[in-house]
């Protein structure tokens, strides 16, 4: 087992499950589509981090698809909110013996492997490490230790989530990474380097 563990967070890629208020704009198939096309982003830049690797499924493990068992372990999202099921994934590495845990979405075609690689450094003069998002979430949080804080009392999935967590933290225990777009909605989806098919 390594020191450094990765928990990617996806959503089981299933038509009309996905991606829903980008699917309002271009329909649930192409929506559909950017979020595999999603998936296969996150895998491509983290397939090759030299830490341990976990995907999260929110519904169900699927044994054969882009995730292979050599460079990922598979497990399932625990029940609740956006900040429990953090919270639960978290406490579950470090009391397998991880020392800088590292949680990443799978919405972004701008995060690179660098970006990751960056915020496992920064972890060694900091006690947690953010990647804002331009929407006012953010895509990435690293910890050392679980703070039960920064999971609880969150409005998930509106402007003030990124807001509300740093309210939460010293600024001086946390280092913010480089702000980066998240795919949500067709606007986000103009600002990428994406091409829709």
């Amino acid at each position: 087992m390594k020191t450094n563990a990765l928990l990617i967070f996806t959503r089981n890629p299933q038509l009309g499950k996905v991606k829903t208020r980008l699917a309002k704009s271009i329909g649930d198939e192409k929506a559909l589509q950017v979020y595999k096309d999603l998936l296969k982003h996150t895998m491509e830049q983290t397939q090759f981090l030299d830490c341990d690797k976990y995907v999260f499924y929110d519904t169900t493990i699927i044994e054969n698809d882009i995730w292979n068992n050599i460079n990922y372990h598979k497990k399932i999202q625990a029940q609740g909110d956006l900040g429990q099921r953090m919270q639960a994934a978290f406490e579950e590495l470090f009391a397998m013996g991880h020392k800088k845990c590292i949680i990443v979405g799978s919405d972004l075609f701008d995060l690179n492997s660098m970006d990751i690689k960056h915020a496992f450094h920064a972890m060694d003069y900091n006690e947690v490490v953010i990647g804002p998002a331009v929407d006012g979430g953010y895509y990435l949080m690293g910890l050392k230790k679980i703070n039960p804080l920064l999971f609880a009392n969150k409005e998930w999935g509106t402007e003030t989530v990124l807001a509300a967590t740093l309210n939460d933290i010293p600024m001086h225990h946390v280092y913010l990474l480089k702000t980066l777009n998240d795919i949500d909605t067709i606007e986000d989806l103009e600002k990428s380097n994406y091409i829709l098919q």
